[in-house]
């Protein structure tokens, strides 16, 4: 459910249009960063796009049927648009 929340934040904070691996490597990232403390370099690569999978990552009636509807951040479900 973690990767599905941050699909959403990563495109409105960061203006990212990802699919869930990036948002997955986003996520291992920032726990990485977490773990080592600061003064250190984190690298990801950010290797997929959400087009592939718009058609269900912004369908509510998608997300709800995979239990992932609340996942999606209550102020970023207007991302959400499609039926």
């Amino acid at each position: 459910m973690f990767v599905t929340s941050q699909i959403f934040k990563l495109l409105h904070y960061d203006g990212l249009f990802v699919g869930a691996s990036s948002a997955l490597n986003v996520a291992a990232a920032v726990e990485m960063a977490r773990q080592l403390g600061p003064g250190k370099n984190i690298v990801t690569i950010l290797a997929d796009g959400a087009h592939r999978y718009q058609s269900r990552l912004f369908s509510k009636k998608w997300l709800e049927s995979k239990g992932l509807y609340t996942a999606v951040p209550e102020d970023l479900r207007s991302y959400v648009s499609l039926p």
